[in-house]
């Protein structure tokens, strides 16, 4: 059965992936694959020298950490009644998380943003900026209210934003977006944002020109690829919009996910022109750290570092 992986650090942060996960589970018969990456319990050192690993510690957490996994998947039960595995893994935690991914049959990682810690023990930045950089399934990135989620809530996810900047590796946000758009009978716009082009350079106070005809060649461009893109779509049965704008990639895009009402974006992690046109670290980042909705992200393979 195709698995729905769901890090967790214990934390009410880290569970706000719940109510997304278990509804994904539910529409789409999935199973829940809870999770929760162990670190080594090492004392700091005293005034005498170095601490010494205690293993009875170690066992201790590890035991409170299995009860912690074992509550959360009693949670779940009372509101789905759908399979759920627990499992504790060894860090270092990415790694760990990837590897864990290969070995079932994953069909997606759903976690939160920030877990233990809020700011301080950030996820941000850290896990889930890695795996969007190095797992080998689509990634969806929750960002988490206060307190503890209702479990019981279904999320909207009926309207995805997909952007898109003309290259096929783009393009594989399509597919992604669409199965899951599948599992929730989702409306679909599709965002071309074209760069302002100008001419001449920032000298002596002068600013350069707008290049009026050759923004509107990249505009018409645009628009025309896109109303290929979303006819094919069309074809499937599918509601789509296409929008161009023009302006920087990550600002458009969070402000059409604002203006169109979507619910979550979908986008690969690297687009166009390969290596030097890598979006994980700027537009992708960008939109994560900006956006205020779910995130389902994937780095094709030939793109992984």
């Amino acid at each position: 059965m195709r698995t729905i992986l769901v890090p967790l650090d214990g934390s009410p942060f880290g569970e706000h992936a719940l109510p997304v996960a278990i509804a994904l589970a539910r529409r789409g018969s999935l199973q829940l694959a809870l999770v929760h990456v162990h670190q080594l319990i090492v004392p700091a050192p005293g005034p005498a020298g170095a601490a010494l690993y205690d293993p009875a510690i170690d066992a201790l957490v590890r035991e409170e950490e299995a009860a912690y996994l074992a509550d959360v998947s009693h949670r779940i039960a009372a509101v789905w009644d759908g399979p759920v595995t627990m499992t504790l893994l060894e860090a270092p935690i990415s790694d760990a998380l990837c590897r864990y991914a290969e070995e079932l049959d994953t069909a997606l990682i759903v976690l939160s943003t920030h877990g233990r810690g809020g700011i301080a023990r950030a996820w941000l930045g850290s896990v889930a900026d890695r795996l969007l950089r190095q797992a080998p399934v689509p990634t969806l990135i929750v960002h988490p209210g206060d307190g503890a989620p209702d479990l019981s809530r279904e999320p909207p996810l009926g309207h995805i934003l997909i952007p898109l900047d003309g290259s096929s590796l783009a393009e594989q946000a399509i597919e992604l977006g669409t199965w899951l758009g599948q599992l929730t009978h989702a409306r679909y716009t599709l965002l071309r944002v074209v760069e302002p082009v100008v001419r001449g350079f920032f000298v002596n106070g002068v600013e350069p020109s707008v290049d009026v005809e050759a923004q509107e060649v990249a505009w018409q461009q645009a628009t025309a690829y896109l109303e290929g893109v979303a006819a094919r779509l069309r074809d499937q049965g599918l509601a789509v919009v296409p929008e161009v704008r023009v302006g920087r990639p990550a600002n458009e895009i969070l402000e059409c996910a604002t203006a169109c009402g979507a619910h979550l974006i979908a986008m690969t992690t690297h687009g166009r022109g390969g290596v030097a046109r890598l979006l994980i670290g700027s537009v992708a980042d960008k939109v994560l750290r900006g956006s205020t909705v779910p995130l389902l992200a994937y780095r094709p393979e030939e793109a992984r570092t």
